[in-house]
């Protein structure tokens, strides 16, 4: 199930951009529509690694630009892919290494990394300018967050369960 909705976000997050553009995050900073799905697919990448491992991660960015090429515009899913590609890369380098200190902070230090990469790289390739870079950032953090505080809640819930 975590495969499916991370492969789902890749061709969302472009959908979204194409037909909304770039939309308010808060603080007066705006990033392209598809922001929160990608801060989304950044917890769910780590995740899926976790139950799949790295390969199977690599398949479905493939897979998910090859939906993205046949859904949204061919400059979105180059630039999506490319941008996966790497930050999932540099996210795999920081979380292997991390991932004995705790899930939680693998996935905090990993997502950081990944998602500057990720942002750099898609906001050249699709846009030609950085301009949201900061709003990208921080619409990624906000939906990290979230995510994660759902993830510590049900883990919670889980132990209690079986306590």
């Amino acid at each position: 199930m975590l495969a499916a909705a991370y492969l789902g976000t890749v061709p969302a997050a472009n959908l979204l951009t194409a037909h909304a553009g770039a939309v308010p995050v808060g603080l007066g900073m705006m990033a392209p529509a598809g922001v929160y799905l990608l801060g989304l697919a950044l917890v769910l990448r780590d995740l899926t690694r976790e139950s799949l491992g790295p390969r199977a991660v690599l398949a479905m960015i493939a897979a998910g630009g090859a939906m993205s090429w046949l859904l949204a515009q061919p400059k979105l899913a180059l630039a999506s892919v490319a941008a996966f590609v790497l930050s999932e890369l540099l996210d795999t380098a920081v979380y292997e290494p991390l991932r004995r200190r705790g899930l939680m902070v693998a996935v905090v230090v990993s997502n950081t990394v990944g998602a500057m990469a990720d942002s750099v790289v898609f906001l050249s390739l699709a846009f030609g300018s950085l301009a949201l870079l900061p709003g990208q950032l921080f619409g990624k953090m906000l939906m990290t967050l979230a995510a994660l505080t759902v993830i510590a809640t049900v883990r919670r819930r889980h132990q209690a369960v079986n306590a």
